[in-house]
């Protein structure tokens, strides 16, 4: 058993259920997202470049998803708390999971990542 399925065996129900749901949901959005676990955290990755993070808030238990470069989205449903950069999105593990909404958040996060990628790429090809 590996640390990624550690994590998830640890957590309670209905926890454990909806952080499997949104593993699911963020794997599923584009075949080179991968997972590793970082900081005791399953870690999402695109282009070698952190996405998102999965965590339980240690107030209330329920679930939230990290995104790293959260500060780039307008959305009212994340929330920035005292972080520059990162924003949350809290889950209630009691109702459906906003899928669309996690859906929308993470297509807006991998089209800033390929744009970053593409203008890295053309300044690499102008230096050569």
């Amino acid at each position: 058993m590996n640390e990624h399925q550690n994590f998830f065996l640890r957590q309670q129900e209905p926890n454990n259920s909806c952080l499997l749901a949104l593993r699911s949901i963020i794997l599923n959005q584009h075949v080179q997202i991968s997972e590793t676990l970082k900081y005791g955290m399953p870690c999402f990755v695109y282009a070698k470049k952190a996405i998102c993070y999965l965590w339980i808030d240690k107030k209330t238990t329920e679930p939230y998803i990290l995104f790293v470069e959260g500060s780039l989205l307008n959305n009212p449903e994340l929330e920035i708390g005292t972080r520059s950069r990162m924003k949350i999105l809290r889950i209630n593990p009691h109702v459906d999971i906003p899928f669309a909404l996690v859906e929308n958040i993470i297509a807006q996060l991998l089209a800033y990542y390929n744009s970053e990628l593409a203008k890295h790429k053309k300044n690499n090809q102008i230096n050569l």
